[in-house]
């Protein structure tokens, strides 16, 4: 926001992935007026093609360092694990004070891999948007997507205060309520809040179709909505698992003792840890209020 209380408009914008999140900003920044002209990137041209005809982009192109010649800014919304190829592939495009920013979910030492792979004069801001649903693809896209959502920017040390100004400014202008976090801490956040409960539902629908895959015709509303985030796409939580694995080995050796208590008091008819155990889980669902 600029000392007029008015929010920054961005001439051009480059949108490297403009599936549903990417897509979802783009939509939002024209929707808003922050935007003057935005490109999309993709090697799906026909894909690119739809999103251009139904106004989602205002032009594509497939070649990532093409979309982001003259952007004043760039996002990234790629997989993770594309991150660092892309920003070595458009590092000669990306003109003097652009920023840069990314949609991803993992940050640790990859927010710094990215900081030190961008030129002189160019802004790197790392930021997560809590928001999206386990469907995917431009046409799952919403100029209302975050609004009202939390985004996690995570500055490293070396971050310029100006464009971690801007880019704070930029999604308040989308409506996103802006907390900050070290990029290390993110990622042991949300492991824990995301990235875990998503290898949790992904094993629990395997083990019941192991044990006995025809209950699945039989289940109801409480294992339909625990278990929705399992229509994720396996290749996009492949890459953050692995990207986030010391996190998630951590949280997994924490579930096994839980469940290997739990097991225990079934075995020995134990009761009153059974219902001191849930009892403990539900006063601490109870009090979630959530990123929203």
């Amino acid at each position: 926001m600029n000392k007029k209380g008015e929010f920054e408009k961005f001439e051009r914008i480059a949108v490297l992935g403009p599936g549903m999140i990417g897509a979802s900003f783009s939509r939002a920044m024209k929707a808003r007026g922050l935007a003057g002209h935005v490109t999309g990137c993709a090697r799906n041209e026909k894909i690119l093609k739809s999103s251009a005809r139904k106004g989602y982009i205002d032009s594509y192109e497939t070649d990532p360092a093409s979309a982001c010649i003259d952007a004043d800014l760039v996002l990234f919304a790629t997989p993770v694990e594309t991150f660092a190829s892309l920003a070595k592939e458009i590092s000669g495009s990306l003109k003097k004070g652009a920023l840069v920013i990314d949609a991803g979910s993992v940050k640790g030492s990859l927010a710094y891999n990215l900081e030190a792979l961008m030129p002189d004069s160019v802004h790197y801001v790392p930021c997560h948007p809590i928001a999206g649903s386990e469907m995917s693809g431009p046409d799952a896209s919403s100029p209302d997507l975050f609004e009202g959502a939390c985004c996690i920017l995570t500055p490293t040390e070396n971050t310029d205060p100006g464009a971690l100004e801007s880019v704070a400014g930029l999604w308040e202008g989308l409506g996103a309520r802006i907390e900050k976090m070290h990029p290390m801490h993110h990622d042991k956040v949300y492991a824990l809040v995301s990235h875990f409960p998503h290898l949790v539902m992904f094993s629990l629908v395997n083990a019941v179709s192991d044990i006995d895959e025809s209950a699945l015709r039989f289940t109801g509303g409480g294992f339909d909505d625990s278990t929705r985030i399992a229509k994720s796409s396996p290749s996009l939580w492949k890459n953050i698992f692995m990207m986030n694995s010391a996190n998630l080995i951590d949280c997994i050796d924490t579930l096994v003792s839980g469940l290997e208590g739990m097991r225990s008091a079934l075995s020995s008819g134990d009761g009153k840890t059974i219902k001191s155990t849930l009892e403990r889980a539900q006063k601490a669902r109870i009090g979630i209020k959530g990123g929203r």
